[in-house]
């Protein structure tokens, strides 16, 4: 009997330079080869794990009997272009078609078989078991007797299998690492710098409605040896992992969890890998997704602790089927870890389910009153084909108004694909409860939060006034949306900038901002901002005008708070944003203890604002930037996450003279 040739597709983004270890088709090679009744009798190619030409695709696929794709939104398009030429090239391929792209809902995935008759059968959910039998079955083309399966019949039906039951011994299924389905992969591409996919557990008990994971998965939480786990750890470094993306849905929800956080840090003490462990939360946050963050925090392998809110407003998360997940929890977690010092920043998605515009606002003011001044990452809710919001009853009911839009990466090249394959998502952009054009505002209003308070543009006016005159940071960010900014033209630009783009994506423009002449690359659109005032030298007039308006917004509700004590503030955070080309020192001379005052306020503790004469020297030597792309990619592009937008700075010659 002849050999038969798999091929293996899982086209992954590359990051920062880097490429993923393809996980998903490394698992179904491992499966297969040890559960298949004659495994000699296959042979699997190295699996396509990146972006190449359609042409370079199909030529190292075109030796295969059997191909199998693992898809998932930001490879579906060019996966069903690899298929359809492949097919094309060689009609007696066997193309399957699985992961979280593959429509579960019959009636789409209907469509989808359909519209890709070149796709010989369709998986559903765990594809180890399945595949084993496709892979036995592929002289026959008979897909009758495979579970979790779906196929376009000889006859021109459609059959959809029963689904199969879950792998719920994993301990069945041999590590893909350990194995050595990478080991030929690697060797070949030497050159590489892999990013490494973990498992340590499947399943999830939530069932977010914008989310697939539980869907996919039935809930019941299984898990990995741990044994073979911390081998793993081993593998990743001594194979030099830098960076490792843990794949569980809540890392925290087991007690073992921090063992194994134990002992990656321990590993990483000790032979210097891997660098960093990506995780997702457990939903509820415990004491245990406490301590597991802790300990990554403490060894360094985390940039920032993901505090997965979503939306703090209890009708949004009732539709969203996240009732369940305590939001006080999150807070308290975000609070616990601003006194250790251990930064986090927050997810937010715009455009939920019973969330409106005042809502949405009143969640991010909160979240910054909380004590979050690092970073709230604000996502475009997306709709992924097996969620529940995937079902046009659920978009119905709700409202939501979508369009599509080509997937690009934040900080992603913008370098074309070879073959101008595209992928696209479908983004909400406006729902029931938040029409077109209150989406737009809210979307503005979440870059200018990004801009004046996480950017650190304003944060120190913004944190003072908060906290001297209980004004929410709400107020004072809506203010500079307000259309009443006749006099103030560069604020005026910028609100108008941020509207325009909010529309620019409702009409199915990108969600970024490209720049060829700044790296090449895609910014938020707050970046981008940040980067046009500083390269256009309007910072100075965007500072003056600031201080105005916020001295306007003080006189009009009026708040007693000296104009000495805001235009040190602002003048302050002025000389604090780093720039390129300072190649001194500063000394700012101010009359009240401000910088400490601010500092914490950040920690979540007190300290009165007191008329002191205090000298702050500014560090503007310890680290320069004697070129634009150099200030672009190390302040704006790699601060995202940390917050890292302002100078160090030390307070000397303090003088007590009274308080405010």
């Amino acid at each position: 009997m002849s050999e038969t040739v798999v091929g293996l597709v899982q086209i992954n983004n590359s990051f920062s330079g880097q490429n993923y270890l393809p996980l998903s088709v490394g698992v179904l090679q491992v499966y297969a080869q040890k559960y298949l009744e004659r495994p000699d009798r296959f042979q699997f190619l190295l699996p396509v794990y990146t972006r190449v030409s359609v042409e370079q695709a199909v030529n190292r696929l075109k030796d295969a009997d059997v191909v199998l794709f693992s898809t998932y939104v930001w490879n579906i398009r060019i996966s069903l272009e690899v298929a359809r030429t492949l097919k094309r090239l060689k009609p007696e391929v066997i193309v399957a078609f699985g992961g979280p792209q593959v429509p579960e809902r019959p009636r789409e995935d209907e469509v989808f078989l359909r519209a890709h008759p070149f796709i010989d059968v369709a998986c559903h959910g765990e594809g180890e078991q399945p595949v084993v039998k496709i892979l036995e079955r592929s002289g026959t083309d008979d897909w009758q007797s495979v579970p979790s399966t779906s196929f376009i019949s000889k006859k021109g039906s459609y059959v959809q299998n029963p689904k199969g039951s879950r792998l719920n011994d994993l301990a069945a299924a041999p590590s893909p690492y350990l194995g050595g389905a990478f080991a030929l992969l690697m060797e070949a591409h030497p050159e590489e710098r892999w990013i490494g996919l973990w498992e340590t557990n499947r399943g999830c008990p939530f069932s977010c409605t914008f989310c697939d994971w539980g869907s996919a998965t039935q809930s019941k939480v299984y898990k990995f040896d741990l044994e073979r786990l911390l081998r793993e750890v081993d593998w990743f470094a001594e194979h030099r992992i830098e960076y490792v993306f843990c794949c569980d849905a809540n890392f925290g929800i087991l007690p073992r969890d921090i063992d194994i956080a134990r002992y990656v840090s321990g590993t990483k003490e000790r032979e210097g890998y891997p660098h960093a462990l990506s995780v997702q939360n457990t939903k509820n946050a415990t004491e245990r997704a406490y301590q597991v963050q802790k300990i990554l925090s403490d060894a360094g392998l985390n940039k920032g602790v993901d505090i997965a809110l979503q939306s703090v407003d209890p009708k949004t998360l009732e539709s969203i089927k996240r009732g369940n997940i305590s939001t006080e929890t999150y807070q308290e977690l975000q609070r616990r870890f601003t006194r250790d010092g251990i930064e986090t920043y927050t997810d937010v998605i715009l455009g939920l389910p019973g969330e409106s515009y005042g809502s949405f606002v009143e969640g991010v003011s909160r979240i910054i009153e909380n004590g979050q001044h690092n970073r709230i990452q604000f996502n475009n809710l997306s709709i992924l084909p097996n969620a529940e919001m995937g079902d046009p009853e659920y978009q119905k009911k709700y409202g939501l108004v979508t369009v599509e839009t080509q997937v690009v990466n934040i900080h992603g090249s913008l370098d074309a694909s070879e073959d101008e394959i595209f992928e696209t998502q479908e983004l909400v952009v406006a729902t029931r409860d938040m029409p077109q054009e209150d989406w737009a505002r809210a979307r503005a209003f979440s870059w200018m939060a990004a801009l004046l308070h996480f950017d650190k543009v304003l944060q120190i006016p913004i944190v003072l006034i908060h906290n001297i005159c209980s004004v929410r940071p709400r107020e004072l960010i809506e203010r500079f949306l307000d259309d009443r900014l006749a006099d103030a033209s560069v604020l005026a630009s910028v609100r108008h900038f941020f509207l325009e783009k909010a529309r620019d994506i409702q009409k199915g423009g990108a969600e970024y901002c490209q720049s060829r002449a700044w790296l090449g690359i895609w910014w938020p659109a707050d970046e981008y901002i940040l980067i046009k005032l500083s390269r256009e030298k309007q910072l100075d007039a965007f500072y003056r005008e600031a201080e105005r308006l916020l001295g306007s917004f003080l006189e009009e509700h009026h708040l007693g708070l000296p104009s000495a004590i805001l235009k040190e503030a602002v003048q302050l955070n002025r000389e604090l944003i780093k720039q390129p080309f300072h190649t001194t020192d500063l000394h700012l001379d101010l009359s009240y203890n401000i910088w400490e005052f601010y500092q914490a306020s950040l920690r979540g503790g007190a300290l009165a604002l007191m008329e002191r004469p205090n000298r702050c020297v500014i560090n503007r030597t310890e680290k320069q930037w004697s070129t634009w792309n150099d200030w672009c990619r190390e302040v704006i592009w790699w601060g995202n996450k940390k917050g890292a937008y302002m100078y160090g700075n030390n307070i000397v010659e303090p003088q007590l003279a009274g308080h405010y």
